[in-house]
């Protein structure tokens, strides 16, 4: 008796709190309320990446226990019955619920609502066989009876792969791990909330009370991406890489003068809802993260150069001989040919190597003078710097500074070989021109809709002037004789109705795998309406191997086909003049 008295003295007096802590953990739960993911929509609210109902699948791992479940092998019986329901190896279920001291472990996470049914009708059978059993008389045993859900969300891509190089991923928990769904993983995932209730036997205690931390959604975010756009821009690559054999291409649409991405397009690309199939390569957004020699398309910022500088006028004399010898190199042209007489709007048109580095020497007093005047537009053009858009794994491109050029760098640079750059940098060339000289760093996001639904405007991107707009309007004359003039390379990229302004591209290809030169890189840049310019396309091919690898053969039927559908869809009115015919040629003796 005296013992007694003791113990009951040391329980219910000395070391009451302890039990009491010890019965309230036992007791209850606690567990993270998931924050429903922001959406990401296009630029018309159409979504691009959403949240849908899903369930964690837990457990109770006491519950599997021999003296709780009354099965001994209780653990190994319900991971069998789990495994090809979750798609999760039996071995490590049965690991996961034979840890009799824990009262939680999550087996599968964001499951469809259509797994939570299998598995909460397998739990009735069970359990009515586990009452039928009891009412014999036997153990009563119901192996999955600890099995439980949490409400969650999953995150999926209504599109497929449409814009998934942009969108990018997210990882087995839920959060942002590639693309945009990483670069603003902070904005989308809001803020998980908490819930602790008491429990008994595996069931809810209603009449206990339950604390809660409400979760906050994250916010929606609303791009520049037009969802149409995107589409055709991302169908006319895809055929013309496979049809080419090509090892992969890109295409962006701008708006010329917002600077707003209404397109990026890669191929080949991925389904985000199903990364199991997703060739790792392709999973992130070449058209940000690949590097390579633009080649001819690379001129236009050297012909911006010779205009502003006032060395040279559209109708300047070049004659352009079939071989020039430069430094330690011959340079030629694509083409064999007689010497060309040609005037600086003719060097553009046909995309002469050796009319582009005659051109440009002329920019300083020396070579050297040259090179670093040509350094310093490249880098008001944006070469080797972040375009602003700050995407994960963006390259910032190389240009290397004018001191460290080669003997062969001087002189082919100004043509596109010997700097790199990507496609967005490409694009955004082309629509400083369009805009008048001034370049509008691209953005992707239009802005933010919050828990509270008010919507915040992204901040109003960064511009700078480049060239004067008597220089971009003479250059934008010159880019259309490219396509207009039937001596131009870029003929396939004409557009009924419309005055185009393009230029055409084709360099020797860097191979990342082989080291060196090999293959090429096919490129067409231009935009429209070259009299109120208003969209700006850029496509590039890397490496094709089937039909031609010129970049006005496969590359501008891209554009074309692009450039049309942008235009029809953003109803811009067709031009209202006729191009100004710029003098390609010239005769010797005038």
């Amino acid at each position: 008796m005296i013992a007694f008295v003791v113990r009951l003295l040391q329980v219910q007096a000395v070391d009451a709190n302890a039990y009491a802590a010890k019965a309230e953990k036992n007791r209850y739960l606690s567990y993270t309320v998931a924050a429903e993911r922001g959406e990401i929509t296009d630029r018309g609210g159409i979504a691009l990446a959403t949240s849908v109902d899903a369930y964690d699948i837990t457990a109770d791992p006491k519950m599997f226990t021999p003296e709780d479940s009354k099965a001994p092998d209780a653990p190994q019986q319900a991971a069998a019955l789990l495994a090809p329901i979750l798609g999760v190896d039996a071995a490590e279920l049965t690991k996961k619920l034979s840890k009799p001291k824990s009262r939680y472990t999550v087996l599968a996470r964001r499951q469809t609502p259509q797994v939570w049914t299998q598995i909460k009708d397998l739990k009735s059978v069970f359990a009515e066989k586990a009452q039928k059993d009891k009412a014999a008389g036997g153990p009563g045993a119901n192996v999955l009876a600890g099995v439980f859900q949490e409400s969650t969300t999953k995150r999926v891509y209504p599109n497929g792969g449409l814009a998934a190089g942009i969108l990018g991923y997210v990882n087995a928990d839920g959060k942002g791990a590639g693309g945009l769904e990483s670069q603003l993983d902070k904005e989308l995932a809001g803020e998980d909330g908490t819930i602790k209730y008491a429990q008994s036997g595996g069931r809810r205690v209603p009449t206990a009370g339950t604390k809660e931390v409400p979760a906050v959604a994250g916010s929606d975010i609303e791009l520049t991406i037009d969802r149409d756009i995107q589409w055709a821009a991302q169908k006319a690559i895809s055929d013309q890489v496979a049809k080419s054999k090509a090892d992969r291409g890109y295409v962006v649409v701008q708006n010329t003068r917002t600077g707003e991405v209404l397109a990026m397009a890669n191929a080949p690309g991925f389904d985000p809802n199903d990364l199991s199939q997703a060739d790792a390569a392709s999973l992130g957004n070449a058209a940000l993260q690949d590097v390579y020699e633009p080649g001819s398309t690379s001129k236009v910022m050297s012909m911006a150069a010779v205009l502003e500088e006032g060395v040279a006028t559209p109708g300047t004399h070049v004659t352009v001989p079939n071989r020039l010898h430069r430094g330690d190199r011959l340079f030629k042209d694509d083409i064999d040919h007689p010497t060309w007489y040609l005037t600086l709007n003719g060097v553009l048109a046909k995309s002469s190597n050796i009319g582009t580095i005659l051109a440009t020497g002329q920019l300083g007093k020396t070579q050297a003078e040259s090179n670093k005047v040509l350094y310093d537009y490249l880098r008001k053009f944006g070469i080797g710097s972040p375009t602003g858009l700050g995407y994960p794994g963006e390259t910032a491109g190389i240009l290397a500074k004018p001191q460290d050029w080669s003997t062969s760098q001087q002189y082919t640079i100004p043509f596109g070989q010997g700097l790199s750059l990507n496609a967005m940098q490409a694009a955004s060339i082309y629509s400083t021109i369009a805009n008048g000289g001034v370049r509008v760093a691209p953005s992707l996001v239009r802005g933010t809709k919050g828990a509270d639904g008010r919507f915040t405007p992204a901040e109003a991107p960064e511009q700078t002037r480049v060239v004067s707009e008597k220089t971009a309007k003479t250059l934008a004359t010159m880019l259309e004789s490219v396509v207009g003039d039937e001596e131009g390379t870029g003929t396939k990229a004409k557009i009924p109705g419309y005055r185009v302004a393009g230029k055409t591209g084709t360099a020797n290809r860097v191979d990342p795998v082989r080291g060196g030169y090999h293959g090429y890189t096919a490129s067409f840049a231009g935009f429209a309406p070259a009299d109120n310019p208003q969209i700006t396309v850029y496509c590039a091919i890397q490496n094709p191997t089937k039909g031609s690898y010129f970049g006005g053969q496969i590359c501008g039927p891209i554009y074309k086909q692009v450039m049309e559908f942008a235009l029809k869809t953003l109803q811009t009115a067709p031009s209202g003049s006729e191009p100004a015919r710029l003098p390609v040629s010239f005769k010797p003796g005038e």
